[in-house]
């Protein structure tokens, strides 16, 4: 029965953060667009990583005979 009067308060305490953090989340505009993560995704221009890529790949014969 003693441990109630520790354990009850606690929990209310861990029950209205978590009301606090959901309320900002919605209100702060977390919740907005909820796809535009997975659409930065597809039309994140990676035009000068892919270049430099495929020069390295043009390379490897070279580099796989500077080995042996």
């Amino acid at each position: 029965m003693e441990s109630l009067y520790l354990l009850l308060p606690l929990s209310l305490v861990v029950v209205g953060m978590t009301a606090a953090l959901l309320w900002w989340a919605v209100f702060s505009g977390q919740y907005d667009d909820p796809d535009e993560a997975a659409r930065a995704i597809i039309a994140d221009d990676d035009s000068t990583v892919a270049a430099s890529t495929h020069e390295d790949v043009a390379r490897l014969p070279q580099r796989i005979k500077d080995r042996s």
